[in-house]
């Protein structure tokens, strides 16, 4: 199977913070991919802006490390390689003065579309706004993409979404989550809405629970000062795992149409119900002493230099969604660093048959389970009850039907674009439906902030847990004490 690749007109596209990790990582890599595949027109012109006094052949060297060091040899043809360099330009820029827009300005074609990638701390998030503005780079065809934090609490959420909007109007201002850009999250909702197979079982009379799992093997690592005041719940919950919970648990948009899919997942957001400090479990890795990496040797409090920290590196929690369609049944999050395995999944665990006519004991093998794995190895698992081969009566047995992209789709359709590839042509195409809207910011965040209130109130320490464990022992009885288990976290 061969996907196809539609090109996009022409476009300015300028990346503020081009020097950086994310630039370097993420963004020049995809964005030269996306040129490889045919997909970015060579008359597009792609604007480095930083800090950083470089020429434009110093950028051009820069990118040409970005794309050697994170695209796959099969991609790194020289011709393309040379072609997409010609495609880049650059300039020195100071974000809160005055130094290097009108150099800017100059460069930037308004009369066709043009995005502007803030790929730099939240903080400078309003004076680019405000210079793009004045100095009318903020036209009807301007798009600005902003990366998380989206804020760290509803009160600065909704004065970073003022600051935006004094320059841009809602539809110009993309906020990207990558995990929306995942093939497989953008799967779930043609698995939900394009089978009937699903759609008619998908609520809580046949839903028994639902588990989302985002479990990271590294430690907060050179982010230790940063995320010491954010935390897991901040860090992954509040985004990455509330879109996730959005898409599994909205009713069905009547149009597959931007603000049709956002509307129903903000109904989502507003329907979660208070979490009770008994559904919730936050703990804080310890150094894993048998480990022969020297950085494994840390815990959470040396890796944020703060022995009296108080942030989470791992959550668990139970949450309720107050509607028609998923009353009784319960979502489990969990999220940490330093865990067993890297892997992301959602489980959805379906209810037993309301009788059995085979004599079978273990109740829990009777289960069909939907498993779609985010990462590694993006796919889908369906978990039936068959018949064991073999004579000597009718013995059940739990087989998986496995869909990998990498197998069922064959050699060309496995080459699955990066989510940032996806998220910024949808960017270039004005495509706003995998981007979160203002108020679902804020929603989440009116959800969020009396969780972190009542724990700071409460004077909580986080658990400690074990470096390469999967978590607290306390995340173990919120399942349990409900007669459920979580899955095992392997990669």
């Amino acid at each position: 199977m061969v996907s196809r690749v539609i090109p996009v007109d022409p476009f300015d596209l300028v990346v503020f913070g081009a020097t950086g990790d994310l630039a370097n990582r993420k963004i020049l890599p995809g964005l030269y991919r996306r040129f490889f595949a045919g997909q970015i027109p060579e008359k597009s012109k792609i604007i480095g802006a930083a800090r950083s006094e470089m020429d434009i052949e110093a950028f051009r060297a820069q990118a040409r490390a970005a794309i050697t060091d994170h695209v796959g040899k099969a991609k790194q043809v020289p011709a393309q390689i040379e072609a997409f360099l010609r495609v880049l330009d650059y300039v020195a820029i100071d974000a809160q003065g005055d130094a290097g827009w009108d150099e800017l300005a100059a460069k930037v074609d308004c009369a066709r579309v043009n995005a502007f990638y803030f790929s730099v701390a939240p903080a400078l998030f309003g004076p680019l706004a405000e210079r793009l503005h004045r100095y009318q780079m903020a036209g009807p065809e301007a798009r600005i993409v902003v990366e998380k934090p989206f804020g760290r609490d509803l009160a600065t959420a909704r004065a970073l979404n003022a600051t935006l909007a004094a320059h841009f109007d809602e539809h110009q201002i993309y906020r990207i989550d990558h995990y929306l850009g995942k093939e497989t999250v953008q799967n779930l909702m043609a698995v939900r809405f394009a089978n009937i197979l699903f759609e008619p079982l998908w609520n809580a009379q046949y839903v028994d629970h639902v588990q989302i799992t985002v479990a990271e093997t590294v430690g907060v690592g050179g982010r230790g000062s940063y995320y010491d005041k954010s935390g897991a719940m901040r860090d992954m919950v509040q985004n990455h795992m509330m879109q996730l919970l959005c898409l599994i648990a909205m009713e069905p948009p009547y149009h597959f149409d931007p603000d049709a899919v956002r509307d129903e997942k903000l109904k989502v957001i507003r329907a979660l119900q208070p979490v009770q400090p008994a559904d919730i479990v936050r703990g804080q890795y310890l150094a894993h002493r048998h480990c022969a990496d020297e950085g494994a040797l840390r815990g959470y409090l040396e890796d944020v230099e703060n022995p009296n920290s108080r942030t989470e590196s791992y959550i668990a929690l139970k949450c309720h969604i107050a509607n028609w369609r998923w009353q009784g049944t319960p979502f489990y999050l969990r999220t940490g660093k330093r865990l067993r395995a890297r892997t992301s999944e959602i489980a959805i665990t379906f209810r037993q048959p309301p009788h059995s006519i085979f004599d079978e004991t273990d109740a829990s093998w009777r289960e069909n389970v939907l498993v779609i794995r985010l990462q590694p190895n993006e796919g889908m698992n369906l978990k039936v009850m068959i018949k064991e081969p073999g004579p000597g009566g009718m013995r059940l047995v739990q087989v998986p039907l496995d869909m990998s992209f990498a197998e069922a789709l064959g050699e060309d359709g496995a080459d699955i674009p990066d989510a940032y590839e996806r998220l910024i042509m949808d960017v270039i195409r004005g495509n706003q439906t995998l981007f979160m809207r203002g108020d679902e910011v804020e929603a989440a965040w009116a959800w969020t902030d009396p969780v972190i209130a009542g724990w700071d109130e409460r004077g909580e320490r986080p658990q400690p847990y074990d470096s390469g464990s999967s978590g607290p022992e306390d995340a173990l009885m919120l399942m349990h004490r409900d007669g459920r288990r979580w899955r095992e976290i392997r990669e």
